[in-house]
């Protein structure tokens, strides 16, 4: 038997719970699959972040369709969908809101900035000051926002997909640890393969193909898988797994910063989302190691050895995971 497979008499509900979060999630694929041809493992990683009410930073060189991949999840959901492009100038306010002094009605009136959004594309967010970043993640992590000393919460499904450039590019402002932090997972969508380059030379050739694409499902029913997702079984062998990997990477002597507690949650929620995805009610080993790389390799900071050998983030988590005993079923 499999881990977490112990439900009992629920199994046959949970399956069917499980199994509409396989139907909606195939068609937001399908959408998407329209506009960005040739990447599953992130529209996989996306859609996982998405289910699992995280954040997605999306990291990679200009004009790989990175805006594309969130502007494109955003029309497939049939929701509010802000865009933000950073620049250097952009100031907390911008995003957050302000409130406006109305002169014939002699009060002040908030007016909401584009963080009130169910999906908000943060364009380029290391081109913004590191004031301007923090802004931003602090209503991430809080999913509510503090102005002029009133508390307005954010409505479910909050997600914020953000692009970056990478840090040694002209003008950027790297994100500190404590920042990308917040976010659940990384992906890089990096370029086509000549087959999917010419056929993108069809497609967007003469048109936007965003403008083609219609809705397939809305914001109540990614509510309302999400609360399924967190009915997932995750069985006492698999949080222990969870919890030795995550600790892995702080005792690991190729890394000068280890995965944080939070790096844990992250970890156990998107797991929860992939294996839904899989048409499952348990988590089980795939689930995890498939998702180490995206949910923690951003999170880590290679120690001069690891540099020196120039090993990246996500080789040394790669290691980590083949290291690690899985645990055995039951």
């Amino acid at each position: 038997m499999s881990l977490g497979t112990h439900h009992g008499g629920r199994g046959g509900g949970v399956q069917a719970d499980v199994g509409e979060v396989v139907a909606v999630a195939d068609r937001i694929r399908g959408a998407i699959e329209t506009v960005i041809e040739g990447k599953p493992e992130v529209l996989r990683v996306a859609l996982t972040v998405l289910l699992s009410e995280g954040h997605l930073l999306i990291e990679d060189v200009p004009g790989v369709g990175k805006t594309m991949l969130a502007k494109a999840l955003g029309r497939a959901v049939d929701c509010s969908v802000r865009r933000v492009q950073f620049t250097p100038d952009l100031l907390p306010g911008d995003i957050t809101g302000v409130s406006v002094y109305h002169q014939e009605r002699r009060e002040f009136e908030f007016d909401p900035g584009p963080i009130f959004a169910n999906i908000v594309l943060g364009d380029e967010i290391n081109r913004a000051s590191p004031k301007t970043q923090a802004a931003l993640l602090e209503c991430m992590e809080e999913r509510q926002v503090s102005v002029d000393g009133r508390t307005r919460p954010l409505e479910r499904p909050f997600m914020v997909v953000a692009t970056q450039n990478p840090a040694d590019m002209e003008g950027t402002y790297a994100l500190p640890e404590a920042q990308r932090d917040r976010f659940m997972a990384r992906v890089s969508v990096g370029y086509p393969s000549p087959q999917a380059e010419l056929d993108m030379i069809d497609s967007h050739g003469s048109h936007s193909p965003l403008e083609g694409l219609a809705p397939v499902t809305d914001a109540g029913t990614v509510r309302h898988l999400a609360d399924l997702v967190r009915g997932v079984h995750v069985a006492p062998g698999m949080r222990r797994y969870i919890v030795d990997l995550v600790n892995s990477t702080r005792t690991s002597p190729e890394l000068d910063l280890g995965a944080s507690p939070r790096a844990t949650l992250h970890l156990v929620r998107a797991s929860r989302a992939h294996a839904a995805l899989e048409g499952r009610h348990y988590v089980v080993p795939d689930d995890v190691q498939n998702l180490a790389v995206p949910v923690l390799a951003h999170r880590l900071l290679p120690g001069p050895q690891a540099q020196m050998e120039r090993m990246t983030a996500e080789q040394i988590v790669a290691k980590l995971v083949a290291r690690l005993p899985v645990p055995a079923p039951r």
